[in-house]
């Protein structure tokens, strides 16, 4: 990520691979991100759900055209994390001239197998004249 400041960064979330559909994002889960019961909290992952899906969007535009916002988000907790390293990836639904989807799965990086949450992103693309950013 280009950004030295702002949310992402504080939750320490690491974008680690592009391929030609999918981007990975890893972000790590201590008790700095629980909840009162012990368990990361539910924003957590939809902040990881949101980077994923706008990184994913923002590799998709010609930048002194467009932005992409996030505008609409879903996300489905299935199971509870602790301590872990969790794994982002999003791949593409949609990419249209007004808007992209994307579908986000989240997993524990050491068992790929388990779904953590299955969240979907909507992000508006923006012309760059349009708003001041």
């Amino acid at each position: 990520m280009s950004s030295k400041k702002g949310l992402a960064v504080s939750l320490d979330i690491k974008l680690f691979e592009i391929g030609d559909d999918f981007v990975k994002l890893r972000m790590p889960v201590n008790e700095r991100l629980h909840q009162v019961h012990g368990i990361m909290h539910g924003g957590a992952s939809c902040v990881l759900v949101e980077t994923a899906g706008s990184i994913a969007s923002g590799l998709c535009i010609d930048p002194d055209e467009v932005y992409v916002v996030g505008s609409q988000i879903h996300v489905n907790h299935l199971r509870p994390v602790k301590n872990a390293m969790l794994v982002a990836v999003a791949k593409v639904v949609h990419l249209g001239r007004q808007k992209h989807v994307w579908d986000i799965s989240v997993y524990g990086e050491a068992s790929s197998d388990k779904l953590i949450c299955k969240g979907e992103l909507t992000c508006a693309v923006v012309s760059a004249n349009e708003y001041d950013r």
